[in-house]
């Protein structure tokens, strides 16, 4: 190999990925930043990725990409996995790798690496990408090849080699963000028995510290796709941002939990998603309002794959394309605008309005109607009880003898 294409995030594992690669495989390293929205954790990278050998760094801005072409479409899914976690690394890992392709194609790259570890999801997540979009390409993982085998290692390693580091051994809980979530893992993470600290969070303040006033916010929906808020038209990036700072500030997003790693271990996650939890509740409440009975308990099924789908990093499979068929076609009339209060960490639903709305009051009042005849329902029972009534005749006859 003479050229890699390094996915570097600046933190402790892509930090020390390129001094080693030039080591190992005595070939040019360039480093690839994608820009998926974490902000001021950009500005030092070129400097840093100069000092750890890279020779050159690309960063590469696909947030318009990444909330349009694969925030949006999992959040008209409802994907979620084990129904919490909303899935901020593992949706952003099918943009990265798709930006890093199109790199390593333009520099006439021979392979692409990356710093995810042989315990992790993300080796899955990014190695899936590049084999469906670049299956030419030769991935390397250095993590599954060197002989690190520890933080503790990789830490003595980058002070061996002068690697400047974002974090130390005394805090040593590794952080992915972008405009999506946050989230936390590893070191004083390990203990599921323990308690977050307090200063760790940073896109949530305490529900406990959050105003004494409620707010109200209105999100509009266009056949799913969220478009304005509080009646002001919004492109995604925009509306993601001002919607995670809104629900930020109320402590709105915060998740911790045990979850099934797809490599088999269970493993503690906690996370931040202010502004991805205020548009599921929102998108839901639109949903309810606007879709038939049977077509949203069917695509609350399909949401349970979707997930599935994203947090195994099958994003570019056939499957995920066929599902996104169906719920496009689920949301045509998922159109219209929902309420929501925010207090104190939570989220209540204050109203919602569509005109495509499948909720008539003249059949849904308790006061008198023209439309309902109430004597049909006789009749519906007798037929949907029908199983039951004829179950219970039979025990009854063997009651009997």
């Amino acid at each position: 190999m003479k050229k890699i294409i390094l996915a570097y995030s600046g933190g402790l594992d892509t930090s020390i990925a390129i001094t080693w690669l030039k080591e190992k495989y005595n070939c040019e390293v360039v480093a690839m930043a994608a820009d998926v929205g974490q902000g001021e954790e950009l500005e030092p990278l070129h400097e840093k990725a100069m000092k750890s050998g890279a020779s050159k760094l690309y960063i590469e801005d696909v947030r318009e990409e990444f909330v349009r072409d694969f925030v949006f479409p999992m959040v008209k899914s409802g994907a979620l996995y084990e129904e919490k976690y909303f899935l901020g690394t593992a949706i952003a890992r099918p943009a990265i790798a798709k930006r890093l392709v199109e790199v390593a194609a333009k520099e006439g790259a021979d392979a692409i690496a990356h710093g995810a570890t042989g315990k992790g999801n993300d080796q899955v997540r990014f190695e899936l990408t590049i084999k469906a979009l670049a299956p030419h390409l030769k991935i390397v993982a250095p993590w599954r090849e060197w002989e690190i085998r520890s933080r503790d290692d990789a830490f003595d390693y980058a002070e061996k080699h002068g690697i400047p580091l974002p974090v130390t051994k005394d805090k040593p809980y590794s952080m992915d963000r972008n405009i999506w979530h946050l989230s936390f893992e590893g070191g004083i993470l390990e203990d599921p028995d323990s308690e977050p600290e307090k200063e760790m969070f940073i896109l949530t303040v305490d529900p406990e510290d959050a105003p004494d006033k409620a707010e109200y916010v209105e999100i509009g929906f266009e056949k799913g796709v969220p478009v304005s808020l509080n009646g002001k038209a919004m492109g995604p990036v925009e509306l993601l941002a001002e919607l995670n700072t809104i629900a930020g500030r109320h402590g709105v997003g915060r998740v911790d939990m045990v979850e099934n790693r797809l490599v088999g271990m269970k493993s503690r996650g906690v996370y931040e998603t202010p502004g991805g939890t205020l548009l599921y509740f929102a998108h839901k409440e639109m949903e309810c309002l606007t879709m038939d009975r049977e077509t949203m308990h069917f695509k609350e099924i399909a949401g349970v794959k979707y997930g599935e789908l994203v947090y195994y990093g099958q994003w570019y499979t056939p499957l995920r394309e066929a599902l996104d068929a169906f719920i496009d076609r689920t949301q045509q009339n998922v159109t219209g605008s929902v309420r929501v209060k925010l207090y104190k960490g939570n989220m209540t639903v204050a109203g919602r309005k569509s005109p495509h709305s499948l909720y008539r009051e003249d059949l849904a009042t308790f006061g008198e109607d023209v439309i309902y005849d109430q004597r049909d329902a006789e009749g519906f029972i007798n037929l949907f009880g029908l199983p039951l009534k004829v179950q219970g005749l039979l025990e009854n006859e063997k009651k009997r003898g």
